[in-house]
């Protein structure tokens, strides 16, 4: 009796020390191992790609609604990344947005929507955070919703953005929600 409670135990025992070994991540799959790939501490999957570690996989433009428009738009996306791959943090988001005021509108999904979108960026330009969020928001002219492919849903944002216009910050995400119904 004395040594079947001593085997219960021990395998008892020894299960829970094993136990936390066990739930640890393998070496290399994103854990904090280095790993015989030499990855270091948080190197996961994403960091691998060079894109960082919010990168997402590029999207298919062939199934897109405009091909030609998405196809533009990852290329200047691409030589914009290029441009100001030698920038960090506040002066890489400015070159970014610089960039992006160089694409041409032409090749876009709505042509003239880019132009004005470019246009207001062009008048809120010294302004940072959120009022040049609202001064972007106040100078773009509103959309068109009888071209939208679903016309309610487009009315529905029109209306939600002029009833929250003049606020900013928690704000203005507390009047969207109540404009959406969103608890």
């Amino acid at each position: 009796m004395k040594t079947r409670l001593m085997m219960i135990a021990s395998a008892l025992l020894a299960s829970l020390i094993c136990l936390p070994a066990s739930a640890q991540p393998a070496q290399g799959s994103g854990g904090m191992g280095g790993g015989m790939n030499g990855m270091g501490p948080g190197g996961g999957a994403g960091m691998m790609q060079g894109g960082g570690p919010r990168a997402r996989a590029p999207r298919d433009c062939s199934q897109a609604p405009n091909p030609a428009a998405c196809t533009a738009q990852r290329e200047a996306r691409t030589q914009a990344r290029e441009a100001c791959k030698n920038t960090a943090g506040p002066q890489r988001r400015q070159c970014m947005q610089e960039q992006r005021q160089n694409f041409d509108c032409t090749k876009a999904g709505n042509p003239q929507q880019c132009e004005a979108r470019k246009m207001a960026y062009r008048e809120c330009q010294g302004q940072t955070g959120p009022a040049f969020r609202q001064c972007m928001q106040q100078k773009m002219p509103p959309v068109d919703c009888s071209k939208a492919p679903n016309q309610a849903r487009c009315e529905q944002h029109q209306k939600a953005r002029a009833a929250c216009q003049d606020k900013i910050g928690p704000e203005h995400k507390a009047c969207l929600r109540e404009q959406f119904g969103v608890k």
